[in-house]
């Protein structure tokens, strides 16, 4: 994997999606995580709350698009790009520096159904100076994401032969592609399968 940039400080941004200075996120971090006593079970814990507490809007047919972190929060669902938001948002405001990672893949298992873009994080751990990928999306049927210090677990593995493609850079911000895509639409569903985008 490579860095977008070399200043680890870029991980650590606050922006108009990565919002986690709203209050409701504020709170969850003080409820929450206060008792933890290191970076790694922070991680584990955000984590775990994102990919499993926080539905994927498709998979419950919901027509909601939500974008920033703090709608996720506020909503409880979200597609993969607005939950990477929230994984985001939660790390960095408990100081872990958190990136962007994209896969592209087809919307079906087949070249003819066409791609769209797959968003997930890498996240910095300090304490084994090691960038780990951890894919939020939830898990289901079929798709077992988990985090893991040595081989990665995520929701989806890229199928070289249908011409699927991990983009192997780890971005400070949110792609512009994919942000564009939730403020551009408002239903979710139609977004889903008809206005994602096809590459970064």
């Amino acid at each position: 994997m490579n860095l977008e940039f070399a200043d680890i400080e870029e991980y650590l941004k606050y922006d108009e999606y990565v919002n986690f200075n709203k209050k409701n996120i504020r709170n969850y971090i003080n409820e929450t995580f206060k008792n933890c006593e290191s970076d790694i079970e922070r991680i584990i814990k955000a984590y775990q709350f994102v990919r499993d507490e926080i539905s994927h809007s498709v998979d419950i047919q919901s027509s909601r698009v939500t974008i920033t972190a703090s709608q996720v929060l506020e909503y409880g669902e979200g597609i993969c790009y607005a939950k990477s938001n929230l994984f985001a948002a939660l790390l960095r405001a408990m100081n872990i520096p958190a990136g962007f990672c994209y896969q592209r893949l087809t919307i079906g298992d087949t070249m003819e159904s066409g791609y769209c873009i797959h968003a997930l994080n890498a996240v910095y751990l300090s304490s084994l100076d090691k960038w780990v990928r951890l894919d939020a999306r939830g898990n289901k049927k079929g798709i077992n994401a988990r985090f893991s210090l040595g081989r990665e677990y995520l929701a989806f593995s890229v199928r070289e032969q249908l011409d699927e493609k991990d983009y192997l850079v780890i971005y400070a911000n949110p792609h512009p592609c994919t942000m564009k895509a939730l403020e551009n639409n408002t239903d979710c569903m139609e977004m889903y399968f008809h206005h994602l985008p096809k590459e970064i």
